[in-house]
């Protein structure tokens, strides 16, 4: 039965990601500590040999090298038993574009790790999890989440975008504007004294201020703290 005491908590970004034990399609993990040193995208679904749920699947394994560039693992999560998750994997792998799923999908068919994530909305659903997505860094703690209704599948290039964007965040100390992508200009900091923001001049927007970054730059450096991290 469904605690719902438990469902109504959700982690908030800046805390430390729940932790939790787990048998995997992949084999047991042991959640962060096996994943210290890389950025984790953990995403749930509602269930598994669901339409939505089969086209976010493909399009997770074929964005998994834009992923790895950014020293960025997947981990899918379904309430539901590792028998299902395999056959459903099998199945994908079986269709016409043979796509063979390579990141962890977590077995949860007893809720716990999706009521620890807050992943169960009991106005959607007493047993299936939302779409949630959660982006954790290297040090385990949560910088993102993202939630969806199960007729709504996600963009990945906006989870990879969003990713890519924390990541460019720590790395410059700069933030990241509407609608920002790679090789678009970054926000710098504003002034944090009257003295500083004199010294832009009139003529000059003192608290929204940008600057360019090379792509090259950016994966580049990416690619070096994430290096080493591991």
């Amino acid at each position: 039965m469904i605690n719902q005491h438990n469902c109504l908590h959700f982690p908030l970004i800046g805390e430390n990601a729940p932790e939790f034990y787990a048998s995997t399609t992949n084999g047991k993990i042991h959640f962060p500590n096996d994943f210290a040193g890389h950025w984790v995208v953990l995403f749930s679904h509602p269930s598994d040999f669901t339409p939505v749920c089969t086209t976010e699947f493909i399009e997770f394994q074929k964005s998994m090298p834009e992923f790895e560039k950014i020293n960025t693992k997947l981990i899918g999560l379904s309430v539901g038993a590792l028998s299902s998750h395999l056959a459903w994997l099998n199945a994908i792998e079986n269709m016409p574009e043979h796509i063979k799923i390579t990141f962890p999908l977590i077995d949860d068919l007893n809720t716990e790790i999706a009521q620890k994530y807050g992943m169960i909305h009991l106005n959607a659903s007493n047993t299936n999890a939302v779409r949630a997505v959660f982006i954790i860094d290297p040090d385990g703690i949560i910088r993102a989440i993202l939630y969806y209704p199960p007729v709504l599948g996600r963009s990945i290039p906006e989870i990879l975008r969003a990713v890519t964007a924390l990541q460019t965040a720590d790395v410059f100390k700069v933030a990241t504007g509407a609608n920002w992508n790679v090789g678009d200009d970054v926000v710098v900091p504003a002034p944090q004294n009257v003295k500083d923001m004199r010294k832009l001049g009139q003529n000059t927007s003192w608290f929204l201020r940008y600057k360019k970054l090379n792509k090259s730059d950016i994966y580049a450096k990416i690619k070096k703290a994430g290096n080493n991290k591991k």
